[in-house]
């Protein structure tokens, strides 16, 4: 850190850090208790926006350790998070909490994915799904192929 180097970290910042409930991981300022599940959700990019991750929560698409959870509960490490985006449901354990958004490179230290297979083949299905499957690079279908599309969909 660039901080230490300046002398008002060494008198004023470091002795805060130090002696309260906050401490470093790789240049994040975590709490050492617990953090907003939003905040959470957010902070290790499961959602783009922090406002996406509290609206998940009030429609009941996030499970903290099998129950519902409103954007305000709070998490620690060692919960169980479940993450309903159809067609698949993510489950992460909670390794750290921060409340600071980090770099994709960091996340594994502060969540572990136990999303079973099967939830992920969900995903591969759905590049193949028959109303809408065609090779990649074939490019728009022709008219013969969407009165074909038709003719298929309406049987």
């Amino acid at each position: 850190m660039f901080f230490t180097y300046l002398p008002i970290f060494r008198t004023k910042i470091l002795p805060y850090l130090l002696f309260s409930n906050v401490f470093i991981l790789n240049d994040f300022v975590m709490a050492d208790e617990a953090v907003r599940i939003d905040k959470w959700l957010w902070a290790v990019r499961i959602f783009k926006t922090r406002s996406l991750a509290a609206e998940a929560c009030k429609k009941a698409k996030v499970l903290v350790d099998g129950e519902p959870a409103k954007p305000s509960k709070m998490i620690s490490a060692g919960c169980k998070v479940d993450v309903k985006k159809p067609p698949v449901i993510y489950t992460f354990e909670v390794l750290a909490i921060t409340e600071r958004r980090m770099g994709a490179k960091f996340v594994p230290e502060f969540l572990r994915d136990l999303t079973p297979e099967e939830e992920l083949h969900k995903l591969e299905l759905m590049k193949y799904n028959l109303d809408g499957f065609r090779q990649k690079g074939t490019g728009r279908p022709t008219k013969r192929d969407r009165r074909q599309l038709d003719d298929f969909t309406e049987e």
